[in-house]
């Protein structure tokens, strides 16, 4: 397992993804861990080499029995950073998580490319309030504080419906009560309103309109206020908006950390292009071209390839069954054709086109289906190892 020391404790991550993509550090609640985040890494791996790791006292990191601090805390991810060779990351925290990034890219601007602060606050509330908490836990262990966490996670709906609540819940009651009582008072004394002032790097903060733990009123926009050119997204989300509302939590981070290109459409049309459909067909194409119809193939490339199949919403397989459908319908046969075939050699298997077509059966009509099961019989014939469907 990957564990790494980090001054006086040791502390579990996870690294994804393809060395040399910009780093993404991930940073949970308290009471979670870094499964916390796996709606979002499928998405963003894409583009990042993305950094997870259990925050001190929780998940399979060191819990020890004393009082932390969020200078310890964000003392950790630069000390874990450094261990791995990494020099710079853009960072996204949630709740606590949100409170290690303030204190990071304060204190290291140099080291943070971009800062997400989701679900977080300057200050957590009166000091009272953790002390209770912390008396709780110290006398009846993290059953006798699931119930209100839980509350405070999520939306009513989402608490009793949504598998990855239930897997929540069991990461907080299986948290070390020592390392969570140590994070409750890391919070406790966290007052970071004068620090914010100092946060240089480029800011975005997620709000939940349904968040009762750090509300937009007193927590995010004190956070809006005082961090110069922030951005803010409000989202219909709990606590845990990450996982409440998870392709609109990701839609944020990605717009945010990746801009609309403002480089060159055509390059990177055809990168794409030829990553989708193969260099053999774009090739082709390239030779095909005559000035009667290269404003045409520039047209494609820049704004089919370069512009909308670079979008960061859809993954590339979605996008592939999303052209699929769509020619079946309309019997656009040749590009259906093209699809299926480049599909195959890439993202998609069988069983997805099966599920394409009948889709499209149902909705657009059985002869269309039925000539799109004939096309990809005749191709799946011709990928070796796939059966078709």
């Amino acid at each position: 397992m990957p564990f790494a020391k980090v001054g006086d404790t040791r502390l579990f991550y996870r690294l994804e993804g393809i060395a040399g993509r910009p780093v993404f550090v991930l940073s949970h609640s308290i009471g979670t861990d870094h499964a916390m985040w796996d709606a979002q890494v499928p998405d963003l791996l894409p583009y990042f080499q993305v950094l997870r790791y259990d925050t001190r006292g929780h998940g399979a990191s060191d819990a020890q029995k004393r009082d932390y601090s969020i200078a310890q805390l964000g003392g950790d991810v630069l000390g874990l950073t450094g261990a791995l060779g990494i020099s710079k990351f853009a960072f996204c925290g949630l709740s606590l998580g949100g409170a290690v990034g303030q204190w990071v890219a304060a204190t290291a601007p140099d080291r943070v490319t971009g800062l997400v602060l989701a679900n977080t606050s300057a200050q957590f509330g009166p000091p009272a309030n953790w002390e209770t908490r912390i008396a709780n836990v110290r006398k009846g262990g993290m059953a006798s504080i699931v119930d209100m966490a839980m509350q405070r996670f999520f939306s009513p709906e989402t608490a009793q419906s949504s598998p990855e609540a239930a897997s929540v819940r069991s990461v907080l009651l299986g948290t070390d009560p020592e390392g969570y009582v140590g994070c409750c008072a890391a919070l406790r004394d966290a007052d970071h309103v004068q620090l914010l002032r100092k946060i240089s790097v480029p800011t975005l903060i997620i709000v939940g309109e349904k968040d009762v733990s750090t509300p937009w009123s007193g927590h995010g926009e004190v956070l809006a206020r005082e961090i110069a050119g922030s951005q803010v997204v409000h989202l219909p989300a709990a606590h845990l908006s990450n996982i409440e509302r998870p392709r609109s939590f990701t839609a944020a981070l990605l717009q945010f950390l990746r801009p609309a290109s403002s480089g060159d459409l055509t390059e990177a049309g055809f990168e794409t292009r030829r990553a989708v459909l193969g260099d053999a067909h774009v090739d082709k194409a390239i030779a095909s071209t005559t000035e009667f119809n290269r404003d045409f193939q520039e047209l494609i490339t820049r704004y089919a390839w370069g512009t909308i199949w670079t979008r960061p919403g859809l993954s590339r397989r979605t996008r592939r069954l999303l052209v699929l459908a769509t020619t079946a319908a309309l019997g656009r046969w040749e590009e259906f054709t093209l699809h299926v075939r480049t599909g195959l050699a890439h993202e998609l298997e069988p069983c997805d086109l099966k599920e394409v077509l009948l889709q499209t059966a149902v909705y657009a009509g059985v002869p269309a289906a039925n000539t799109g099961f004939q096309i990809v019989n005749e191709q799946s014939k011709n990928e070796p190892g796939k059966n078709a469907p």
